[in-house]
């Protein structure tokens, strides 16, 4: 169905769907599930340290012998040791955030590592394009979760496709067929979906994080951290009242900061869903079980058919 696709033409993939590289639980479990299933699974760096990443990469090699990619915050204290595991384990796919991967283009091109950043707004896809020659980019609408700009995937999809002469990845909101189905009809080449692998199997996402997950509903998200320059989109708790009455309050950036650190962990890992952070796009009230990522894919592919048709139908 995707021979010709651009996509998996320069990432020589089967489907042409992306995993989010989410921080904490973008593993190598669940990258190397999603690679071996037939799309692009890819480990989340986050403020990981050069070593555990690497250890992280060495478990995905040794459990798929199928492309890989990692995700890079480039703000992360880390990001040059973290460069330089990427190119020692020859990496074939680089996704960043949070800066422009520009300074490591060199390097990462003369392994033949794709980059490939993430960008929420039209000015800054053509920016990192011209200036660090990526192969393609992620266009994130806010409807995704965890960090977020301010722009739809509706929107901002279109915009960008018309705004580059690379291939572009839809990501933000997208959970099942009709989501591919839309994201192909605003001219991406591909999907990239975090919230829908989090509740798979092979996620190691903490029971009680999925479950949480499962329970949510179209409203249940919010957007905390906007006073501090870097939004993220979460499940609202006992933890995102916090935030919210000490944004009211005009607190300090240094104190919400401080509030945030180590949340994230605290929910994915051990469990606290009301005192952690629980990162989920908008999507989270479509989501209602737990299936093998294996399973998530071939449906979403299976059933693109016949949304495209029913899109189809409803011109007629």
């Amino acid at each position: 169905m995707f021979e010709q696709n651009p996509i998996c033409r320069l990432l020589n993939i089967k489907y042409p769907v992306f995993q989010g590289g989410m921080a904490w639980i973008g593993t190598a479990e669940l990258a190397s599930a999603v690679s071996n299933a037939g799309g692009l699974g890819i480990i989340g760096a986050g403020n990981m340290p050069a070593d555990l990443l690497q250890k992280e990469i060495k478990k995905a090699k040794g459990w798929t012998d199928k492309p890989f990619g990692v995700n890079i915050m480039l703000r992360s204290p880390f990001v040059k040791d973290v460069m330089n595991v990427i190119v020692e384990e020859r990496v074939k796919v680089v996704t960043t955030g949070a800066g422009n991967p520009a300074e490591y283009v060199p390097a990462l091109k003369e392994i033949g590592c794709k980059v490939i950043p993430v960008v929420a707004s039209v000015a800054l896809a053509k920016r990192l394009v011209a200036r660090s020659g990526a192969d393609a980019v992620i266009a994130e609408g806010t409807e995704s979760g965890g960090h977020v700009g301010d722009i739809t995937t509706m929107a901002l999809v279109p915009q960008v496709v018309d705004a580059v002469d690379v291939p572009v990845i839809a990501a933000g909101g997208i959970a099942d067929s009709r989501g591919m189905a839309a994201a192909f009809s605003l001219g991406a080449c591909a999907i990239q979906m975090g919230s829908r692998f989090v509740v798979s199997e092979e996620c190691i996402a903490h029971p009680n994080y999925k479950q949480f997950v499962l329970k949510a509903r179209d409203r249940s998200t919010v957007v905390t951290g906007r006073s501090t320059g870097a939004p993220v989109r979460v499940l609202a708790n006992k933890l995102t009242k916090e935030f919210e009455r000490l944004e009211k309050e005009g607190a300090p950036v240094e104190e919400l900061e401080k509030l945030g650190t180590g949340r994230l962990r605290m929910a994915t890992h051990d469990g606290d869903v009301e005192k952690g952070s629980v990162m989920i796009g908008q999507i989270a009230g479509m989501l209602n079980d737990i299936k093998p990522v294996k399973k998530i894919i071939e449906d979403i592919v299976n059933g693109l058919p016949g949304a495209l048709d029913a899109a189809g139908k409803a011109c007629d």
